[in-house]
């Protein structure tokens, strides 16, 4: 049974389980906050693990200026095979060797995915085409071209290349921008490598400003303050007495205070 809580503003830091849609954590965080009042701040796929940040209440209405901020992803990408939702919860549609390809060749093509790229998010994601979401339209049998779009990739750390079976599955740790797709990384470099690529594992452990040290499995989180929040994500400046003044009468005060 889930703990319930009587404060109903703030956030919740969840450390999402795998097998559970973002939607899934949302629609138990409402059983367990007593409120309907609750949406997140990113979406994570039912494979993901990792960091998914709820609003509460009044949290809902500062979930925008958490999305946009940067995200940090540990993900393995495997080469050797590409599949319908390039990771691998879908089917293998091609398979590949993999023997010739070498670290260092793996490591020259990681390079070009430093910085600012295009990318076009996978098929399967949560965009939305016409009111629906993509991959709703996938699995629905129709045809879906997402186009490419400005990401960039901050920093991409290879953490082990390893060679298991016919595979080989590289390690990353990857700081980006809102809407990047790891995803996408792992189908992209296949096709740079002329080979196959998906993801095996992606846990997020960032989403700027809250860290995944931070959160708990969704039974034992508890809700972090609407004040704490806000000191989190946006600057904080302390009124004087004659700036409470001008407000309490609906004047607007300087958004700098003059020194």
């Amino acid at each position: 049974m889930i703990p319930t809580n009587t404060m109903t503003d703030g956030f919740l830091l969840v450390d999402k389980e795998s097998g559970f849609t973002s939607h899934d954590v949302v629609a138990l965080a409402r059983k367990k906050m007593a409120t309907k009042k609750i949406g997140h701040a990113g979406t994570l796929d039912p494979m993901a693990t990792g960091l998914l940040v709820l609003g509460v209440g009044i949290g809902t209405k500062l979930l925008s200026f958490i999305v946009d901020g940067a995200k940090s992803y540990e993900a393995t990408i495997r080469l050797g095979a590409s599949t319908s939702t390039d990771d691998k919860e879908g089917e293998i549609t091609a398979s590949f060797e993999t023997a010739k390809i070498s670290d260092p060749e793996i490591l020259g093509a990681l390079d070009s995915f430093r910085g600012k790229i295009a990318q076009r998010p996978s098929s399967v994601s949560a965009i939305k085409i016409g009111g629906r979401r993509a991959h709703e339209l996938v699995r629905a049998g129709e045809v879906v071209d997402i186009p490419e779009r400005e990401v960039e990739i901050f920093n991409l750390e290879v953490s082990g290349i390893n060679r298991v079976e016919s595979f080989i599955d590289i390690e990353v740790k990857v700081r980006c921008s809102s809407g990047t797709y790891i995803r996408s990384i792992a189908r992209d470099l296949g096709m740079k490598l002329k080979n196959g690529g998906h993801l095996t594992k992606l846990n997020r452990s960032e989403v700027a400003p809250f860290n995944l040290s931070e959160a708990k499995l969704l039974a034992n989180a508890e809700l972090m303050s609407i004040k704490t929040g806000i000191e989190r994500i946006l600057p904080i400046r302390i009124l004087e007495a004659n700036e409470v003044k001008e407000i309490f009468f609906g004047r607007p005060i300087e958004k700098d205070r003059k020194s």
